[in-house]
Protein backbone atom coordinates (compact mmCIF):
# COMPACT_ATOMS: atom_id res chain seq x y z
CA UNK A 1 0.00 0.00 0.00
CA UNK A 2 1.30 3.23 -1.19
CA UNK A 3 1.61 5.63 2.18
CA UNK A 4 2.42 9.20 2.18
CA UNK A 5 5.63 9.03 4.75
CA UNK A 6 6.77 5.55 6.71
CA UNK A 7 4.78 7.22 9.68
CA UNK A 8 1.25 7.02 7.80
CA UNK A 9 2.29 3.53 7.42
CA UNK A 10 2.95 2.35 10.55
CA UNK A 11 -0.05 4.16 11.67
CA UNK A 12 -2.59 2.54 8.95
CA UNK A 13 -0.75 -0.98 9.57
CA UNK A 14 -2.44 -2.04 12.04
CA UNK A 15 -5.61 -1.15 11.23
CA UNK A 16 -5.24 -3.15 8.13
CA UNK A 17 -4.02 -6.61 9.48
CA UNK A 18 -7.37 -6.28 11.87
CA UNK A 19 -9.37 -5.46 8.63
CA UNK A 20 -7.56 -8.69 6.74
CA UNK A 21 -8.46 -10.83 10.00
CA UNK A 22 -11.63 -10.20 10.20
CA UNK A 23 -12.03 -10.62 6.54
CA UNK A 24 -10.72 -14.11 6.85
CA UNK A 25 -12.68 -15.20 10.02
CA UNK A 26 -15.98 -14.50 8.03
CA UNK A 27 -14.59 -16.40 4.80
CA UNK A 28 -13.90 -18.96 7.46
CA UNK A 29 -16.87 -19.15 8.74
CA UNK A 30 -18.79 -18.15 5.30
CA UNK A 31 -16.84 -21.91 3.91
CA UNK A 32 -17.68 -23.59 6.73
CA UNK A 33 -21.62 -22.74 6.67
CA UNK A 34 -21.45 -23.64 3.30
CA UNK A 35 -19.80 -26.76 3.36
CA UNK A 36 -22.99 -28.06 6.29
CA UNK A 37 -25.51 -27.70 3.20
CA UNK A 38 -26.80 -30.69 1.84
CA UNK A 39 -27.86 -29.98 -1.75
CA UNK A 40 -31.48 -31.15 -2.94
CA UNK A 41 -31.50 -33.02 -6.04
CA UNK A 42 -33.80 -31.17 -8.92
Amino acid sequence: MGHSSPQAALIYSPASQDRDQAIAEALGQAFEDATKLKIEEM
